[in-house]
């Protein structure tokens, strides 16, 4: 790959772990997508960067707000959803593993991929919009919170996402959060299924062939970008949180639509 490639992964490890840390989902449902429309490398590939990526973004951005007293993570329900995710990640992943054997053509999954994506973020965009309207839940137990993080876990880990929408949705929803709170506890979630995602990817010898400068690349970008997130979080409310990714998801579904005619044409 040339620098110019080198330029424009790192750019959008960047800006999604801007973005990412300002609505909480990550990053990896802007860069997964991004780069699979490129179509520079293997499937596999983009999701290993991809995690890493919004691996370094994540545990930055909790263990920074951990230090600085400033975390809203709810601990009681939110650990048990990180551990469920955990566990689900590992699911996911092998369940990808297993959809891409499906084809000849491996890059064919980034299709299932991107189609699944597609319908979930339409199904997030119209939940964001008409949320105000909708009722919502205070879940406590325990068990509950392990088996919602563990489906968390696997859909996220599939699709190579780490987490995104889905969790703030679920967070939402479930546990009545507001938008920023809801954002904090997401990444909470994303750092452990990413966290074990990782490891069961070097301990299993899956580990994608990557550059090494563009996985530092990339990671960095993810470090610094999770910085400015964070900063400007702090600086805006609730609602121009809820506008930011509700025009996110309009644009990560008509890159999904892109994608699925990408890897099927």
């Amino acid at each position: 790959m040339g620098n110019l490639v080198y330029v424009v992964f790192i750019l959008v490890s960047f800006g999604a772990s801007i973005i990412g840390a300002i609505c909480g989902i990550g990053g990896g449902v802007i860069i997964k997508p991004t780069l699979d429309a490129f179509g520079l490398l293997e499937v596999s590939a983009i999701n290993f960067l991809s995690g890493c990526t919004v691996l370094a973004m994540s545990c930055y951005s909790v263990v920074r707000g951990r230090i600085s007293g400033s975390s809203q993570v709810d601990m009681k329900s939110a650990t048990p959803l990180a551990v469920g995710a955990a566990v689900g990640g590992i699911a996911g992943k092998s369940m990808f593993q297993a959809v891409e054997s499906m084809f000849a053509d491996k890059n064919t999954a980034g299709a299932v991929q991107a189609a699944c994506l597609a319908v979930i973020t339409l199904g997030t965009l119209i939940y964001t919009v008409k949320k105000e309207k909708i009722k919502t839940y205070r879940i406590q137990n325990a068990a509950v919170c392990v088996v919602i993080g563990f489906i968390l876990g696997v859909m996220s880990s599939f699709l190579g996402i780490g987490g995104g929408p889905i969790n703030l949705v679920v967070l939402y929803f479930f546990f009545s959060m507001t938008t920023k709170t809801a954002a904090q506890n997401s990444l909470y979630i994303i750092l452990f299924s990413q966290a074990t995602s990782f490891l069961s990817t070097v301990v299993t010898g899956s580990v994608p062939h990557v550059s090494l400068l563009l996985l530092a690349g990339m990671i960095i970008a993810g470090l610094l970008g999770g910085m400015a997130g964070r900063s400007i979080n702090k600086k805006i409310d609730d609602r121009t949180v809820d506008k930011l990714f509700i025009g996110l998801m309009a644009v990560i579904i008509l890159i999904n639509i892109y994608n699925i005619y990408y890897y099927i044409g």
